[in-house]
């Protein structure tokens, strides 16, 4: 008796060691492979997507694993390479404009705030902060061209990582069932509610930006606003973050207006936004998000600002599934250990009811 009581002890000690390497290891690998954590998630996020896909290519149409993961990675790669088509067409001859010309930019955008200045009375740029935006914009841009080339390294490891996700896919979700200590009903709400979310969140607010995008080019279009489409395109990209996002576009765009000598134009496409181009956002955001994975609009804000700060732009997809995962988490712990509290109560109560008839 005592000799398998000594043996346990061993085994249970044996096991602790290996556990705690295999976290050291892990923890190790993590910070060393962080750089490409946006790419490994955006793996993960495309995975969900297309699994069902995927599974009915290789089960029902009877195709390989391999022409059928890279069918669907030929149809991703045509998919980002829209946007960024847009983003080097229209977005960097302005960037490289911009590095070869900022003192004549940085006079315009002073030419600008005087016109507001004598219009209001206030005083909205001084020569200091003009000084300090322009040695804050030749700080960033360099910055700027270092996170392009990471953002090309995470696509290059996202694609690679997705192809063998496809191939052994199967192999990988009964691995992770083994893994998660969780009663199969909480493992189906937990892949469920990923499910969800990552639906909601990788096809909705893209769906949202692009409608938002459109909505706005219509009335920069309207209203006589220069290069309507490069506004346009950023309207849309800064339709990302909830809220205030597409403001930090429009009214620059409505003041730009204003001081060119077109007030009623200035003063028509502000109405226009405000009106129209903000509450498209508001409604696509309490009904499409919700209708596609019934996320609620205060999960939506508080998860891309957290996942902003965590994992960089593919943050705008898991910051709130993060913060859903946590919901989730909560219920599961509650179901998991519900029955066995509810137990423990009743064990209590016999135990103080037997105490009492004594």
């Amino acid at each position: 008796m005592e000799n398998k009581g000594k043996n346990v002890f061993n085994n249970r000690l044996k096991q602790v060691i290996l556990l705690s390497i295999i976290v050291l290891v892990g923890i190790v690998l993590i910070s060393q492979l962080s750089m490409f954590i946006p790419g490994i998630l955006g793996a993960i996020t495309l995975y969900i997507i297309s699994r069902r896909l995927y599974f009915k290519l290789i089960f029902q149409k009877k195709w390989k694993k391999g022409i059928a993961a890279g069918v669907l990675l030929l149809g991703y790669i045509i998919i980002l390479a829209i946007p960024i088509y847009f983003t080097v067409t229209l977005v960097a001859p302005k960037v490289k404009d911009l590095i070869a010309n900022k003192e004549k930019v940085m006079v315009s955008v002073r030419s600008m705030a005087d016109k507001l200045q004598n219009m209001t009375g206030f005083e909205i740029l001084s020569e200091e902060s003009t000084k300090n935006i322009t040695e804050k914009v030749s700080t960033y841009i360099p910055g700027l061209l270092n996170s392009t080339t990471m953002i090309i390294t995470n696509l290059a490891m996202m694609f690679f990582l997705l192809y063998f996700i496809y191939v052994e896919g199967v192999k990988i979700e009964k691995g992770l069932r083994k893994l998660i200590p969780l009663k199969e009903k909480n493992i189906q709400m937990l892949a469920s509610e990923t499910k969800m979310m990552v639906k909601a969140n990788a096809l909705g607010i893209p769906i949202i930006c692009i409608i938002q995008g459109l909505i706005a080019a219509i009335g920069y279009l309207i209203f006589g606003v220069e290069e309507w489409g490069l506004w346009a395109f950023l309207t849309g990209v800064f339709a990302f973050f909830p809220i205030v996002g597409t403001m930090v576009i429009w009214v620059p765009v409505c003041i730009m207006l204003y001081t060119q000598g077109h007030p009623g134009a200035a003063l028509g496409l502000t109405a226009y936004s405000a009106i129209v181009t903000g509450n498209i956002d508001y409604l696509a955001r309490l009904s499409l998000l919700k209708r596609m994975g019934n996320v609620h609009p205060l999960i939506t804000v508080f998860g891309v600002i957290l996942g902003l700060n965590f994992f960089g732009f593919i943050g705008l997809v898991f910051g709130p599934l993060l913060i859903s995962y946590f919901i989730v988490l909560v219920k599961i712990y509650i179901n998991e250990f519900s029955d066995a509290f509810t137990a423990h109560e009743l064990e209590t109560d016999t135990i103080e009811e037997n105490t009492n008839e004594k």
